[in-house]
């Protein structure tokens, strides 16, 4: 029997005498497994021990173990300083399908069936070049919505309600990445706080849905119904032609740090599971209190076996990485992009087609990966969120000032480009991620309103979240009624999300900044289960016609292969689906080694012409001007094209009254901080 063999069939499975348990443990020196009264989950009716083999894997058998019984494990070891054996409490299933809540933060496993009528049900494959990821969060993208029942709510099944699909079908988005769903409770600092954990980042079982977010009637059904209404969301989704996304944090646990709960992998075997030095000190490169450590097979093991059961029985799409790199970490901690989880992720035949996105960092030493994660990943791409801030906000505040900008505008180029200077040419553009906002930091909104976070609401005296926020309040830190400060921040909103759809590489767009959704300049609102974090479905006037906007850009970007391309172009080569670029300056000129270089040129035009595969040929011109005083710009003169046609102008609300087009050599000025995209027509055969 092979290693992996070894580890076949781990968790609890239904065979035809009775349900069988096997779990893993080297360093454990007996198990029990522990099956619970349907009604009363302090009364044990049965206790089997469980028998290790060769492998060490632990196997108990009882006919009692059948669907919907609650069950758990006891584990009695040796004392150590990399141990912590408690005999005495009963540990949660690592592989369990089903959780009972049987007390406060009290939860027993329990076997659940599974089955369910997909009734035809298949996943919509959305090509990487053709997806728009949404980032929300369960509760708080419907809780307020007005056009469902109330007890759907922040739900499962208000996710999947028409209300919403059609929302998110009207905007034009192809995915949605779920801030965590598997079951999470909320830290032991927070509890005492009297706050929650909202965000979900603190996984308390790696298989199971999260509970709470299931409608109560699913609630008091029980596990089978929580996962049937998770499924039933997945169905509902898919059918709308929309992808599922989970975004899933394996790099630790919420057993937090030594002294905290011990609940399941710590009493399982604590010197396998965690990382630690032979002294028993936990070595935490995540910040939150202990490091699982994929130094070892069989912690890799539990995340492919995790990985595979929602991509295969739950019909999952894709999953975000929630810091990656410490998945990439070796068993000297070191990370290494051929780590083998990350590469048997990618391989994995059950895995295939799977879309695999990369939070490429951690707190530790060397943490740092954006770039460095093997072919088939993309990855979260900071040095595009960091650029395109600085461009739009905090440049054009230091100009303001009297100040030199940062950079000019060859940074930005390479970032709408597709950061061809982080990924490889074998990579591509679909490689980056690109990003503004995120669930973690300011919204859009609050970029453009606030020049330091506000976060003594949080508890911890506003010591919490990134000082580093490359945002500009235009003047005015806060809210205001200053009519000049609104019109300038909703351009740079504009600007924003102009640049996040326009460019090279897989947009993803935050829930709520499609029509301004704020904060109040908290930058870390984790822990704030409230209308602070909920969308608000009621949209002020400007707020609808941000949100036309961001739909107008969507819907170019899906017209216009030219911006969307899967490979990066080589001089002198034409390389299928990558498209030709051609770059200018405002006098309409190529641009010379000073235009890219020098921090006082602000302005450009970029010219892309698609290379098509499977879609007809297409070329665009975009326009692109970084600072707040007008300037006139001269169309370039380009073999092939005979005009232009404007498409968006991010000067305007409303581009109706804007002159259509223009020849080859035209004059026209671009107002100030704006941008503008252009189709270019081909000259005649």
């Amino acid at each position: 029997m092979t290693p992996a063999d070894s580890l076949r069939n781990l968790g609890v499975r239904a065979t035809s005498n009775g349900g069988e348990l096997r779990i893993w443990s080297e360093h454990a020196e007996s198990i029990e497994l522990c099956i619970f009264d349907h009604t009363d989950p302090n009364w044990i009716v049965r206790t089997v021990p469980m028998v290790r083999d060769a492998h060490n894997v632990w196997v108990g058998r009882s006919r009692t173990l059948t669907a919907g019984r609650r069950y758990g494990i006891r584990v009695s070891g040796p004392a150590g300083p990399t141990h912590s054996f408690h005999p005495e409490k009963t540990l949660i299933d690592p592989y369990a399908r089903g959780l009972a809540r049987v007390g406060p933060d009290q939860w027993q496993s329990t076997m659940v069936d599974g089955g369910f009528d997909w009734a035809g049900s298949v996943k919509p494959n959305t090509p990487m070049d053709h997806t728009v990821v949404y980032e929300a969060h369960v509760r708080g993208l419907s809780k307020l919505n007005p056009s469902m029942p109330v007890e759907l709510r922040g739900t499962y099944a208000g996710l999947a309600h028409e209300s919403t699909i059609a929302y998110l079908k009207n905007l034009g988005v192809t995915a949605v990445e779920l801030l965590p769903v598997q079951s999470f409770v909320s830290e032991q600092r927070l509890i005492k706080q009297g706050l929650s954990n909202y965000w979900g980042y603190n996984t308390f079982n790696f298989f199971t849905p999260h509970a709470d977010y299931a409608t109560q009637a699913s609630q008091s059904e029980g596990p089978e119904a929580v996962l049937r209404e998770f499924k039933g969301m997945v169905k509902l989704l898919h059918e709308a032609g929309l992808e599922v996304i989970l975004d899933v944090v394996y790099n630790h646990t919420a057993e937090e740090g030594p002294a905290g709960p011990v609940t399941s992998l710590r009493g399982i075997d604590n010197a396998t599971y965690y990382r630690q030095n032979a002294k028993g000190h936990y070595i935490d490169v995540t910040g939150c209190g202990n490091t699982v450590d994929f130094g070892h097979e069989v912690p890799r093991r539990l995340v492919l076996d995790s990985l595979r059961y929602w991509a295969e029985e739950v019909q999952i799409d894709g999953f975000r990485f929630d810091l990656a790199a410490t998945l990439g970490r070796d068993e000297n901690v070191h990370y290494t992009p051929e780590h083998p989880l990350l590469t048997a992720i990618r391989d994995d035949p059950a895995l295939a087609g799977v879309k695999l996105i990369a939070e490429p960092w951690d707190v530790g030493m060397g943490g740092w990966q954006t770039g460095n994660f093997p072919t088939g990943w993309s990855e979260w791409n900071d040095r595009y969120r960091d650029r395109m801030r600085s461009f739009w906000l905090t440049d054009v505040a230091a100009v303001r000032n009297n100040s030199t900008s940062d950079s000019g505008i060859g940074r930005f180029a390479s970032r709408l480009a597709g950061s061809a200077n982080t990924f490889s040419l074998e990579r591509g553009p679909l490689a980056s991620l690109n990003f503004i906002t995120a669930h973690d930091g300011f919204t859009m909104a609050d970029l453009t309103a606030y020049n330091v976070k506000h976060n003594v609401g949080n508890g911890e005296a506003n010591r919490d979240g990134t000082d580093g926020n490359n945002s500009f309040n235009h003047g005015v830190e806060g809210p205001t009624r200053d009519v000049t400060v609104l019109r300038t921040r909703r351009r740079a909103m504009r600007n924003l999300l102009g640049t996040l759809l326009l460019s090279a590489g897989v947009p993803m767009l935050t829930a709520g900044d499609e029509f301004g959704r704020s904060q109040r300049g908290n930058n870390n609102a984790y822990c704030h289960d409230s209308e602070l974090t909920w969308l608000d479905w009621d949209f002020d006037d400007w707020q609808q016609d941000l949100h036309r906007v961001t739909r107008q850009l969507l819907a170019l970007r899906r017209q216009n292969p030219a911006l969307r391309p899967v490979r990066f172009g080589r001089p002198g080569f034409t390389t299928p689906s990558a498209s030709q670029m051609d770059w200018y300056n405002a006098a309409g000129q190529s641009m010379s080694e000073t235009d890219w270089n020098s921090p006082q040129e602000r302005t450009l035009q970029y010219l892309a012409a698609s290379t098509p595969e499977h879609e007809a040929f297409n070329r665009i011109l975009l326009i692109v001007h970084g600072l707040e005083t007008p300037v006139d710009v001269t169309l370039p003169l380009h073999t092939g094209v005979s005009g232009y046609t404007v498409l968006w102008d991010s000067s305007h609300d409303d581009i109706r009254e804007v002159q259509s087009s223009y020849m080859p050599g035209a004059r026209l000025t671009m107002g100030g901080t704006s941008m503008l995209l252009l189709r270019a027509e081909d000259a005649p055969a």
